[in-house]
């Protein structure tokens, strides 16, 4: 039980049965940590009399939800190996990562059923056999034809623990991430290396007795995932939103009397404009947690006035989540650093030669420590490339200060975050070469005072009539709406280096935005 995380769940239920451990904030759903378990098993013994075998993908397409949560947890125990989908993903995408991953089997909200659909109707072209429908937590809907009732099937199972089949580095999830030559790449992660995550964060952030925490971040993001097996770790209450709006927000701190939380710095901006937000009680809050993309120190300091300290937390799905954290103690003396190592993680900042850097001076992060992932699914080149002599090589700039403080620089990858979503320029222009009247693309990222940063394209066109619209149009249906780029700029030439690489930086200085609304 103690080298599975699945186990995890199991163990809280025993220690703390009644206790809450899951709080739906959209339907009002409330779970003990022992009827969070039960769910759990019933639905892992029910896989099993399926004939769901040890290593088995299944695929979860899922609001946040209770069905997310426990799916994760049962999947665990008895060795399948979860494949969290982005939900804002188009049907292309998700079939490209279905086929990679070698997904046999599905369990999706019925908020996706025209996608799943498609999917369905591929025939051959996907591997998945067994499809499992949530239904409408507001009232009553039928399943899809193809497709069984989730609730059904998961209460036709026995209450008890299953027999554990996954441990150490047996396989736990891959979650997918977009890369630098356009195709997502499937990070794995093994029961070793998420419980490592864990016993990370708990180790250096304050967790305190019966904590409610404020859970934001979609499920299928390794910054919601990993604080989700800490909290159950720890015995803290989930208070989950099904997805962010920002006035609910103050309203789930006030009714629910959080503690604590994890959010990006666009979801902070957003609860800053909500009128009169003052109104709401926030004094139980002893901190916020926010990543995935630099924070204005201006902002941190609003919260900081209201009695909320801002912990910035820097990591990557690659190391499952941990690298850097900020502490209370420091976070206004060093007010834009993202915080030192955590405990059971070596942190590097090296030059172009390998060498470690000075204070002060920028250079590539790297990330050591036992919960970085196993590598790459099916792409071996870029596991060597990423990961030599077990030092995690980010891509990301970064200096290091006297006192190993981390202040993240840039992105050596030109990666562009929007709303806490990682988008690749390479992706983008993928799909715009695709265009017959694009001769070439590049993508940058401008900043949005809305989003952080929004994709913006520089496009050579064939004909001299060709429109900005027109362009626009035709990435619609072919890339997730927050990958889309957001305005249009035509050249008569987009300026590469003698290797035939796009100059970003060249772009960014001619198109420095602000990004269109």
């Amino acid at each position: 039980m103690y080298d599975n995380l699945g186990g995890f769940l199991s163990r809280r239920a025993f220690l703390t049965p009644q206790r809450e451990a899951y709080v739906d904030s959209h339907s009002g759903e409330r779970l003990t940590y022992a009827q969070l378990n039960a769910r759990a098993n019933r639905l892992a013994n029910r896989l099993l009399r399926a004939g769901l075998e040890k290593g088995e993908r299944v695929g979860l397409l899922l609001m946040n939800s209770a069905e997310f949560m426990e799916a994760y947890f049962a999947l665990g125990k008895i060795g399948a190996v979860v494949v969290p989908l982005n939900w804002r993903l188009v049907a292309d995408e998700l079939a490209f990562i279905l086929a990679d991953s070698g997904t046999t089997r599905l369990i999706f909200g019925h908020e996706f059923l025209d996608t799943v659909a498609d999917l369905h109707a591929r025939g051959e072209k996907t591997a998945i056999r067994h499809w499992l429908q949530v239904a409408d937590i507001t009232g009553p809907s039928t399943p899809a034809w193809f497709a069984a009732d989730y609730a059904a099937f998961r209460d036709g199972g026995e209450d008890g623990e299953p027999p554990i089949r996954g441990r150490d580095d047996d396989w736990l999830y891959i979650m997918y991430t977009s890369g630098t030559t356009g195709l997502p790449k499937g990070v794995v992660h093994s029961h070793r290396t998420a419980i490592w995550a864990v016993f990370t964060i708990a180790s250096i952030v304050e967790y305190r007795e019966a904590d409610r925490y404020l859970a934001a971040l979609p499920m299928f993001h390794v910054g919601a995932l990993t604080p989700l097996a800490v909290n159950v770790y720890r015995g803290a209450t989930s208070i989950v939103m099904r997805s962010f709006d920002a006035r609910q927000a103050w309203e789930l701190i006030e009714r629910e009397q959080l503690t604590s939380g994890l959010v990006v710095p666009a979801m902070l901006n957003f609860m800053l404009q909500v009128p009169d937000f003052q109104r709401h009680a926030f004094a139980r809050m002893r901190w916020l947690m926010t990543g995935a993309a630099p924070v204005p120190v201006e902002l941190m300091r609003r919260y900081f006035d209201l009695g909320i300290p801002i912990l910035q937390v820097y990591g990557l799905t690659e190391t499952c989540g941990p690298a850097c954290v900020m502490d209370g103690e420091n976070a206004l003396r060093k007010v834009g650093s993202t915080g030192k190592s955590f405990f059971h993680t070596d942190v590097r900042v090296i030059d172009e030669n390998g060498a470690t850097c000075a204070p002060g001076q920028a250079g590539e992060v790297l990330v050591r420590g036992p919960h970085i992932m196993l590598e790459y699914l099916n792409r071996p080149e870029a596991t060597a490339e990423s990961i030599r002599d077990g030092w995690l090589h980010t891509g990301d700039v970064a200096v290091m200060d006297e006192e190993g403080f981390v202040f993240i620089q840039d992105r050596i990858k030109d990666m562009i975050i929007s709303g806490g979503e990682n988008v690749y320029p390479a992706e983008l222009e993928a799909v715009l070469m695709t265009h017959p009247d694009v001769v070439e693309a590049g993508v940058i990222g401008q900043p949005s005072e809305r989003w952080g940063e929004s994709p913006f394209a520089v496009v050579v066109a064939a004909r001299a009539d060709l429109t900005a619209g027109e362009v626009l149009d035709y990435c619609r249906g072919k890339l997730a709406p927050f990958k889309q780029p957001k305005g249009i700029a035509f050249v008569d030439v987009i300026p590469r280096n003698p290797s035939g690489k796009i100059l970003k930086r060249v772009l960014r200085e001619q198109f420095p935005g602000p990004a269109p609304v």
